[in-house]
């Protein structure tokens, strides 16, 4: 693939691609351009619009609730009124939260409008610009009276992390609404940073990567090559081992240990690394690099194929939220932050953007299925912070006050840190940019989803229960009077997918891209079935965590068998597999024959360990297996995701239920 540095490829482009919409990554000379927030509109009550309608109506202000209460907001007005900081409410990044939801509240009134939360919105801006010093910098926790020094603590202070998050809220302001007292605060913030850490300035770096990645695109988003040329410096500085390491953390653990271009995976802290790599994406598109790109991809690759859980989640270590070595993939310890997710989504996004790969968006409904899916409750106001694949012992139930960090078990209101809400929001209120995408006359349908598509020329409705139910029809209502293409994505998981066009037979899809090209005409159909049915998946035998066990997959959907299911006397270590019995579908999930074995007694005063045992199976049963993205909707309980199988078991004159 060649790529052209967007200085000689400007006239080029802007004749070539559509005016700026409302979306969250728009590469300057990608021939890819995704659909704006206001380009889909999805169906209230389908699997994403319902969760964008509840995230609209009570996950922002549930943010909002939060941060007044807990003081984060009022951080900016103390700052503001000059006064000394005695005790200041919250982490050094909590000025980050309220530019999240910022950000958030700007997609959500970018694809529809609302007088009340435009009132909000403005509130909030407000109070963060009286904040800003005259110099544009911008920040709650150092730099003001009784307040350590500004930049003083690079490593840990997330100054530049918190303004990377300000950035970002003015992209998504300016591309959905134009440019306001947000964008001029952003711009101002922004041109601070470049004086500050451009040539000739501080050569430090943050230790928590994603100035890179706002820069970057506030500089596409405003044509302000400087700030993407202030991107690529702090690309290229990390990696040199410049930044202070605390004890019981490494270099690794800031991604400050090999430089972008040579390393080969992603390590360290998993959020970390993950935005580090979306901004130098970002780079290597607008500067025309093609060895940055292909290390982002190449890191990419290797992380997927050897550090990513089933689920999509990535991060397996608790102590550092970080990526553990290859195939290091404990079920029970998974960290797998939902920011992670967040983040994943973010990176393999702008590599699909730059590449049209459809791995690249095979993952991407993974995760958001399997981890942005699951993080919230059904009301939109608790959270899973971390999503292990192995819950153990049934959690107590949530704190009603701010919980320290849960890792699994119960969904929470508020975390002491907490940043997977906001980033929820954020993601779930720009959710419609993932959906399509056009490329030419081509209009592509990235995630299967109920409702309306307006790209491209088309206007497509989109009848579907997925990922319930495999079957999408898409239905021509409006259409150009020339030959157009409608390009649909078969799963890697649909290795029996059927497609009917208009006037032509029935037909085998493989997975990858499939294009159906004519000149459409009002009323013409595409019907797509993805064949859904239950399937076994088993992990790489490398994966010494889970060997001699067995997951079980409905669609996109990876399944879970919750002890609330089980009969009386039964825990989830009794439960074996029956790998022999194919899994049935079931109107929510599956059901899956599975033999019940006794647990081994203890030896007293001595290890776990001895001869080998030779259970045997003292019953059969069915039981059902729910989507991952619903368990401890119910209340706390025990789960598994990966359950041991029943090969070698002794199971003649065993009793049938």
């Amino acid at each position: 693939m060649t790529i052209t540095p967007s200085v000689a490829r400007d006239a080029a482009a802007s004749a070539a691609k559509p005016a700026p919409r409302a979306v969250p990554v728009s590469p300057t000379g990608s021939v890819r351009s995704s659909a704006g927030v206001a380009d889909v509109v999805l169906d209230d009550d389908g699997f994403w619009g319902s969760r964008q309608l509840v995230n609209g109506d009570a996950t922002l202000a549930h943010c909002r609730e939060w941060m007044e209460r807990l003081g984060w907001l009022a951080n900016f007005d103390r700052v503001a009124r000059g006064e000394e900081t005695v005790a200041r409410a919250g982490w050094q990044f909590s000025d980050s939260e309220v530019y999240k939801l910022l950000e958030a509240i700007s997609w959500e009134l970018g694809r529809r409008d609302d007088e009340e939360l435009e009132r909000v919105y403005a509130q909030l801006v407000a109070r963060v610009g009286a904040a800003q010093d005259d110099d544009g910098y911008l920040g709650t926790a150092f730099g003001h009276p009784g307040l350590p020094p500004r930049y003083s603590d690079l490593a840990m202070g997330h100054e530049l992390y918190n303004m990377g998050h300000l950035l970002q809220a003015a992209v998504a302001r300016v591309r959905a609404h134009g440019e306001d007292d947000l964008v001029r605060i952003a711009r101002r913030a922004a041109d601070h940073v470049v004086r500050e850490f451009g040539p000739g300035g501080h050569e430090g770096l943050c230790g928590h990567p994603e100035i890179e990645v706002a820069l970057a695109e506030f500089g596409r988003a405003l044509n302000e090559p400087r700030y993407i040329e202030q991107a690529r410096l702090f690309v290229d500085r990390r990696g040199h081992g410049t930044l202070p390491v605390r004890p019981l953390l490494s270099a690794e653990y800031f991604q400050d240990d090999v430089p972008v271009r040579r390393a080969e995976v992603l390590r360290g802290h998993a959020v970390r690394a993950l935005y580090l790599s979306a901004g130098a994406a970002d780079v290597a598109i607008e500067t025309g690099d093609e060895a940055l790109l292909d290390a982002v991809r190449r890191q990419w690759s290797r992380t997927v194929e050897r550090r990513t859980y089933l689920t999509g989640g990535m991060g397996s270590r608790h102590q550092d939220e970080g990526f553990g070595d290859d195939f290091e993939l404990p079920a029970d310890r998974a960290y797998c932050e939902t920011c992670a997710g967040v983040a994943s989504v973010m990176l393999a996004w702008r590599l699909y953007l730059a590449t049209g790969e459809v791995a690249y968006v095979d993952l991407i409904e993974r995760t958001l299925y399997n981890v942005v899916a699951t993080s919230p409750a059904a009301d939109g106001r608790a959270f899973f912070y971390a999503n292990p694949l192995h819950q153990r012992d049934a959690a107590a139930e949530a704190a009603e006050g701010v919980n320290m960090r849960a890792e699994g078990g119960v969904r929470a209101p508020w975390f002491d840190v907490s940043c997977c809400p906001t980033n929820l929001a954020r993601t779930l209120a720009s959710l419609p940019a993932y959906v399509a995408a056009t490329e030419g006359d081509v209009v592509t349908l990235l995630q299967y989803a109920a409702g309306q598509v307006r790209l491209g020329g088309l206007v497509l409705r989109i009848d579907t229960r997925y990922p319930d139910d495999g079957r999408v029809v898409v239905t021509i209502v409006e259409a150009p009077p020339s030959a157009v293409t409608v390009r649909l994505r078969i799963p890697d998981w649909a290795t029996d997918a059927r497609l009917t066009q208009p006037g032509a037979a029935v037909w085998t899809a493989a997975p990858g891209w499939v294009d159906v090209r004519r000149t459409f005409a009002a009323g013409d159909r595409v019907e797509l079935d993805l064949r859904i049915a239950p399937r076994f998946t088993w992990p790489d035998p490398r994966i010494d965590a889970v060997r001699g066990t067995v997951a079980i997959e409905r669609g996109p959907l990876v399944l879970c068998l919750e002890s609330t299911d089980l009969p009386d006397g039964v825990t989830l270590d009794h439960v074996r597999v029956d790998t022999t019995q194919a899994p049935l579908p079931a109107v929510d999930g599956a059901r899956v024959e599975v033999a019940i074995v006794a647990a081994g007694p203890d030896a007293p005063g001595r290890p776990p360990f001895g001869a080998r045992p030779g259970p045997t199976a003292e019953g059969r049963i069915e039981l059902p297996f729910i989507p991952y993205h619903r368990w401890a909707e119910r209340g706390p309980a025990t789960m598994r995701v990966f359950i041991p199988t029943a090969d070698g078991l002794a199971t003649e004159g065993v009793p049938q239920d």
